[in-house]
């Protein structure tokens, strides 16, 4: 009995603890990137809505600025912005080249180490961690750190 009574405050903070992650799944602007071969983007958030873009790009990072229901309102980099169903995107982080130049891929994140490649404005990869400016950044397992400045879709959304 003594037993069941001592477990009844750590159940009780348990439950509590709960609703606030499902709170948080909910908070917007967050990043997520394209899940899907094929993704429709439309005017609004339905089936019924007209599809403003057709997106074939996997990994494509968005940003998703407002939910409703089993829609999500996104813009993506180029600054377009409509309603894509939250199963064809995922939270796995992404990113993309923007600036105007080709972006140098480093081996550490730092400028001074060995540069291993440069890919061009436009390229998509996975994001890792990014710490003090540098993110690390992996298109087609070409892997090394990159710029934060010269990825959309990385720092805060």
């Amino acid at each position: 009995m003594n037993r069941i009574a001592s477990l009844l405050p750590v159940l009780a903070l348990w439950g509590a603890a709960v609703p606030a992650v499902a709170a948080d799944e909910g908070a917007v602007p967050y990043w997520a990137s394209i899940d899907a071969q094929v993704a429709n983007m439309r005017v609004g958030p339905g089936e019924s809505y007209r599809i403003d873009w057709v997106y074939r790009r996997v990994h494509l990072p968005v940003k998703v600025i407002r939910r409703e229901g089993a829609w999500r309102q996104i813009e993506d980099p180029d600054g377009e912005k409509g309603w894509m169903r939250d199963l064809l995107l995922s939270r796995q982080r992404a990113a993309m080249v923007k600036s105007s130049e080709p972006a140098e891929i480093h081996a550490e994140g730092r400028s001074s180490s060995r540069l291993l490649w440069r890919v061009e404005p436009g390229v998509v990869g996975l994001l890792g961690e990014c710490a003090e400016g540098w993110c690390m950044f992996d298109t087609d397992g070409h892997k090394g750190f990159v710029r934060e400045d010269a990825l959309w879709g990385a720092g805060e959304p």
